[in-house]
């Protein structure tokens, strides 16, 4: 929970890759180097948003637990408490999934 310590500034998103299938549907399991990099992730924290030229809050659009689709490069790694996790701006996010 070394997240809930660390509140990202402005609109920048904290977010938690997905783990990577190492297994496939049919039971063959895939080696580290053919696994392709997950692009999804689930934001653990928020920031209160950036401000615009009238001096207004633009929220941030995505809510902490929603499940975001990440662009293949970007973000800046960051390990709190030995686990990796990524800050994005929010308009690096590509989108978000809805069920």
């Amino acid at each position: 929970m070394a997240f809930r310590k660390f509140l990202p500034l402005f609109d920048r998103v904290l977010v938690e890759r997905l783990t990577a299938e190492t297994v496939t549907k049919g039971g063959i399991m895939l080696p580290e180097k053919s696994q392709g990099k997950v692009l999804q992730a689930t934001v653990v924290a928020v920031g209160p948003g950036s401000v615009n030229q009238k001096g207004h809050v633009q929220p941030v659009s995505v809510k902490v637990g929603e499940k975001v689709l990440l662009p293949e490069y970007g973000g800046t790694k960051v390990i709190l408490e030995e686990k990796d996790y990524f800050l994005f701006r929010d308009g690096d996010i590509l989108g978000k999934y809805v069920n």
